[in-house]
Parts: structure tokens; C-alpha cells; sequence
């Protein structure tokens, strides 16, 4: 195998975010100031694969008992290469990766692989990957994204909420402080309807902000001076994701969220590609907010899966078998 392996460490920030800024299948989550804002939580165990001196591809991950998450503190992981690498540079460079690990004494890795819409380029060599090493798909969770090159109209009864909102005088605002919206909407709102807090403190969220300005964005819905609402937004080039969603109790008479969304896919995002709500499961995937399903496809989202695969390191021969 003529591809070598090295751990990450902190000697390869500058190579490894260059990486990222040139690859086919990588958001800003894995910059290392996105990844390692709560380095502190996991052990970090990514790693780099080269072919000679140059950098071939990356693996963000972290170890968790022995078992290789790629990656645990993301929404997603996987490796991430650049757009010019052809499919059997992409096998090799994965068996690498599990080989390294496998001679590490890790038996499994855990993949959490980005939803297909996240790539500016083809990129499913690693889906390719999981049938021929046997890998088990142990979760899938379902996302809601609009097409907003040919989108689908929104219904009558999210259009009725806009003419609410209209009709009560709400106002959108784009702003740079999470304060507002973290302590009187969404810090509430988890507590109360899940007993649950945001994966990201206030204190995180207005970090990665600082690191990422032009990526990470607050949209507030206004009554007046009222809060009423909000989202949270992760910019990528050609998509939008929504991170957090959350209202007040009036959303349904003022028709806030509706009002908010609306705006943000008909006006301020109509450009992107793709404009992608997010999940709607709970009890890791095997379940659906069905009311949650449905408000976002009254938007004209429709179904992409983000799957989940466990690898057994030791097949990483098994991708010797492809070639005749």
C-alpha cells in the first residue's frame, strides 16, 4: 500500500484546515476551530493519510473506549478528500485508515457519513466502501431539505401564517448576539418540551460565531420589541442548515415560525441550492415527530437520509477483492 498514516496533531492545524478549504466534502465543522471548541469533551483521534508527502485525505474522528467515532462531537464525519480524487485512491486511502486503526488494536469505527446533498461533488465513494467491508447501518436519520433550484410551492395553511405574521406587524432580524434568543426562547423551550439543553452553551455558539462570522448566522422574529422567535443557521457555499429552531407559545396565532421560514426560503437563502431543516427523530432514528415532519414539508422539504455505519477494522483487506 503505498499510502502512510499519522495521527493529527496540533503541529498540523495549518495543513489540515488547508485541506478542508480545497476538498469536495467538507463544511467548516471541520475546520479545527469549529472542531476543537470542545476538545476538552473527547479524545481526539483524526488522522491524515498521504500519498508520498502529499496530503491525499483526512479523517476527523475521536475515541471513545476504544471505539473510533467519526465523528463524535460533529453532526457528521468520514473522510474527506479532494474533488480531483478518483474512486480507487478513495478505497485505498479508507483502508488505509481502517488499517492504521485496525493495527492500533481499534476493532470498530463508527461513521456518521455527511447526507449527499452536503458535497460540492459526487462524493459516495465510502457508501461504496460499506458494502464491500460488510459495514452494518446502524441508524438512519431522516432530514428535510428544500430544492431551492425548482422548489415545490409552499401549502396554503404556511402561507396563512405568513399573512398572520403580516397582519400583526412581525419584523425578521438578522443579528450578531445569541443572547436573546438562547435565554428567553430556545434555553426554555428544550427545558420545558424535552428536559434537554442546546448542544451549544451560549457562551459556545457566540465563540463559533466569533470564529466564523460570515458561517454562522441568528435570524429573530419580532413583535414589536417582543421576541417571538428564531432560527439558527449554518452557511455552507451552495446550502443552508438549520440548527435551532424555536418559538414562543403564540407561534401558532402570530404564525411567527412560518413568517420566519418564508422569508429565509423565498428571500435571504433563495440563491443556495439546497435549504435543509434538519432532522425530525428521536430514539436514535427509529422514531418521527410526525407534526415536525410535516410542518417542514408543508415548506416543500422532502426526505434525505444521513446514515450511520459500523466497520469492522479488521475487513480492511476486503477492498483487495475489487480490482480485475
Amino acid at each position: 500500500m503505498s499510502f502512510t498514516v499519522r495521527k493529527y496533531s496540533a503541529e498540523d492545524k495549518l495543513v489540515w484546515n488547508e485541506f478542508v478549504a480545497v476538498s469536495k466534502n467538507a463544511t467548516f465543522l471541520f475546520h479545527r476551530d469549529f472542531m476543537d471548541y470542545h476538545k476538552d469533551r473527547f479524545l481526539d483521534h483524526s488522522l491524515l493519510v498521504f500519498k508520498k508527502t502529499k496530503p491525499l485525505a483526512i479523517f476527523p474522528a475521536t475515541n471513545s473506549d476504544g471505539t473510533i467515532i467519526s465523528h463524535a462531537g460533529l453532526t457528521y464525519g468520514g473522510l474527506v478528500v479532494k474533488k480531483d480524487l478518483k474512486l480507487k485512491d478513495v478505497l485505498l486511502a479508507f483502508q488505509a485508515v481502517l488499517k492504521y486503526y485496525h493495527e492500533k488494536g481499534i476493532p470498530k469505527v463508527i461513521l456518521k457519513q455527511m447526507p449527499s446533498i452536503y458535497t460540492s461533488y459526487p462524493s459516495e465513494g465510502i457508501d461504496y466502501a460499506a458494502f464491500i467491508l460488510k459495514a452494518k447501518i446502524t441508524r438512519v436519520d431522516v432530514s428535510s431539505s428544500v430544492a431551492l433550484s425548482a422548489p415545490l410551492n409552499i401549502q396554503k395553511n404556511r402561507l396563512e401564517g405568513v399573512k398572520k405574521a403580516k397582519k400583526q406587524g412581525l419584523t425578521v432580524k438578522e443579528e450578531t448576539s445569541f443572547d436573546a434568543f438562547w435565554k428567553e426562547i430556545l434555553i426554555p423551550n428544550l427545558q420545558k418540551r424535552h428536559g434537554a439543553q442546546p448542544v451549544h452553551s451560549l457562551s459556545e455558539i457566540t465563540q463559533l460565531q466569533q470564529y466564523f462570522p460570515k458561517k454562522i448566522k441568528q435570524f429573530n422574529v419580532y413583535q414589536e420589541t417582543r421576541l417571538v422567535a428564531g432560527a439558527t443557521i449554518f452557511e455552507m457555499p451552495h446550502l443552508v442548515h438549520v440548527q435551532y429552531i424555536s418559538s414562543n407559545d403564540d407561534r401558532q396565532q402570530l404564525g411567527a415560525l412560518d413568517f420566519l421560514f418564508h422569508y429565509l426560503i423565498k428571500e435571504r437563502y433563495s440563491s443556495k441550492s439546497y435549504f435543509d431543516f434538519g432532522t425530525s427523530n428521536e430514539d436514535r432514528g427509529k422514531s418521527i415527530n410526525e407534526g415536525l415532519l410535516y410542518w417542514k414539508e408543508c415548506f416543500g422539504a422532502r426526505a434525505i437520509v444521513h446514515r450511520f455505519f459500523d466497520f469492522n477494522t479488521a475487513n480492511y483487506p476486503l477492498l483487495d477483492s475489487v480490482w480485475i
